[in-house]
């Protein structure tokens, strides 16, 4: 796709303009050429198996907890138990946390618009994003509270907390075991899973604290097991809410490294002499997208350029999301502070 470099244009925030316009073309030839493709489409068939699979699993999984959690709030109002009220509140982050995953990925799966040339896929990201960030407000409350208990002791039924406890506990199992076989890489599949294995874990608290309680008495236990869930918590939270935020970020995805890909191209691509303005985010935790400019080789063909680098990408980087611009003049567009350009202020490629 050629056109004369009688124009500018820019990467980065403003890469809409330079590539959504041109997703779909891929057979014309210009001084520099943007091309783009989807390697691997039965990439896409299977994902969309997973999102089927996974979108039951979390539906199973909701109605377990939501119908626990009901009955885990009524135990710890009768029982008094701080424990017990702490694995409540996480589970009523983790019944909004699978409803909003199931919402996500329900809509996620609608087809990309004009005004949403990409889809709805992001709302998984968000759904991520605002269910880690409620698990930061419940694990303050849960802290506040347990202060609260040291200062005025409640009196606690270990008996009906004991019994509330293992009912919880099995309903936990079992959402576990449901969400247990879905795709680990999906951000909101993971974040169900470790939802329901800090519930887990804060029906095992209540257990051992219901079980002290009831063998000498002392009710301390049940606030300081109690932070313990809330520390349970916020581990989750933080891992959560620190990779929706990159996603949101557009940061580059994990385990990619911009200077990698730049030298693999020129090392291991002989169409290729030169690569940079190297660009890569995602649209989900499992969809990556990458954007570079590349020189060619002296009398290499653009329309092999970009095929050679797409398929060194796919095979080698796993990327099937490739927009390519082939110059064959100099560069126009100049970013000071391209990541991929500089490493400890050297540049990776001469001016």
């Amino acid at each position: 796709m050629a056109h004369s470099h009688g124009h500018t244009h820019t990467d980065g925030p403003a890469r809409g303009e330079h590539e959504h316009g041109k997703l779909e073309e891929s057979g014309h030839v210009e001084n520099h050429t943007d091309e783009h493709s989807h390697p691997g489409h039965n990439h896409a068939g299977h994902n969309h198996l997973h999102g089927v699979t996974d979108q039951r699993r979390i539906g199973w999984a909701f109605m377990i907890i939501a119908v626990f959690m009901v009955v885990e709030v009524i135990g710890g109002v009768l029982s008094g138990s701080l424990a017990l009220l702490a694995d409540a509140g996480h589970m009523v982050s983790d019944a909004a946390a699978l409803g909003f995953s199931w919402i996500a990925i329900h809509y996620g799966r609608r087809p990309a618009t004009a005004d949403l040339s990409y889809g709805y896929k992001r709302l998984e990201i968000l759904a991520a994003f605002v269910n880690g960030c409620a698990l930061f407000v419940i694990a303050a409350w849960i802290v506040f509270e347990a202060i609260q208990r040291f200062a005025s002791p409640v009196q606690v039924a270990g008996k009906t907390m004991l019994i509330v406890a293992f009912v919880g506990l099995a309903a936990n199992i079992a959402a576990f075991l449901v969400l247990h076989g879905g795709n680990r890489e999906n951000l909101n599949v993971r974040g169900a899973w470790l939802h329901v294995l800090g519930d887990m874990l804060g029906s095992f608290a209540a257990i051992v604290a219901a079980g002290v309680i009831l063998l000498i008495g002392w009710t301390p236990i049940d606030p300081i097991l109690s932070i313990f869930v809330a520390v349970i918590i916020l581990k989750s939270a933080w891992g959560i809410v620190k990779s929706s935020a990159h996603i949101l970020l557009e940061g580059t995805p994990q385990g990619m490294n911009l200077a990698d890909i730049k030298s693999d191209l020129e090392q291991n691509v002989a169409e290729v002499s030169d690569a940079h303005h190297i660009h890569a985010w995602s649209i989900t935790s499992e969809q990556h997208l990458v954007t570079l400019h590349v020189h060619p080789t002296p009398g290499t063909v653009s329309r092999d350029v970009v095929t050679a680098v797409q398929r060194r990408l796919s095979e080698r980087f796993s990327i099937e999301h490739v927009t390519v611009q082939v110059e064959e003049e100099e560069c126009i567009d100049t970013h000071a502070h391209d990541a991929n350009e500089t490493t400890a202020g050297r540049p990776l490629r001469a001016p």
